[in-house]
């Protein structure tokens, strides 16, 4: 494995430990990634747990942030695209895998990756779990693995490939700006007009159709009325899928 890429065999969360070592003055170079073999406690969005397993990828890098680049939220989708690029070629039927706003990656409808975003200071700390070689039993979803639809990748490959891959977007980020990169985001997404449901909070759903991206990477969701819905965060479900 390349030097850039530390792999422990547990910790809390790779996240959290990379927080704490910025806060602690270390000088993090961007391209280092932290992996670990288990996470005691795993974080996705929201607050929620995510579950680890044997085999599978969970893993943060660090984004220095100057004043000329993109919004930092936009970072999410240079992740997801990452992920997406590095995961489509080892699919037997590639297909399978979407997009889905704002920051997850379906198989066969099912999440199979998860992108957390946090930010301190002048830095952002990037979270990937994604599931390689099984998937947890979740009481409220459906959750699906590459193992599933092909030869699991080995976690280390994977690992090295993403990080090639993420260097990648974050150059395109930053010399191209957000626009071909909400493209290339929309054409591995729900398509245009997939009826969805958003939860921004406790209140009953938003449901409408989806309408694309905003300038920001806000979804916009043409209601039944025929208004229009900006929507900066929220749990996004696809009606009948």
């Amino acid at each position: 494995m390349p030097a850039r890429i530390e792999s422990v065999a547990e910790t809390g969360s790779t996240n959290a430990d990379l927080i704490a070592r910025l806060a602690a003055g270390e000088a993090i170079p961007e391209g280092y990634w932290l992996i670990a073999d288990r996470q005691r406690a795993g974080r996705g969005r929201q607050g929620r747990r995510w579950l680890d397993g044997p085999g599978n990828f969970m893993g943060s890098t660090v984004v220095r942030l100057h004043p000329q680049d993109p919004p930092p939220p936009t970072l999410a989708f240079v992740a997801a695209m990452a992920v997406y690029e590095t995961l489509l070629p080892r699919l037997a039927q590639p297909h399978l895998l979407r997009l889905k706003w704002p920051n997850d990656l379906l198989l066969a409808g099912a999440k199979v990756c998860g992108i957390l975003l946090e930010r301190d200071a002048a830095h952002a700390v990037i979270g990937i779990g994604a599931n390689l070689a099984c998937a947890p039993a979740l009481p409220d979803r459906i959750a699906r693995d590459v193992a599933e639809y092909g030869p699991a990748p080995a976690r280390d490959a994977f690992a090295s490939e993403l990080a090639a891959q993420f260097d990648s977007e974050l150059e395109r980020w930053r010399q191209f700006g957000t626009e071909p990169l909400f493209a290339r985001w929309l054409a591995g997404a729900h398509p245009l007009g997939s009826l969805l449901s958003v939860h921004e909070g406790p209140d009953k759903p938003v449901t409408g159709k989806f309408e694309g991206l905003g300038p920001d990477g806000a979804l916009r969701l043409r209601l039944a009325d025929g208004s229009l819905r900006v929507i900066h965060a929220g749990d996004v479900s696809l009606e009948g899928g």
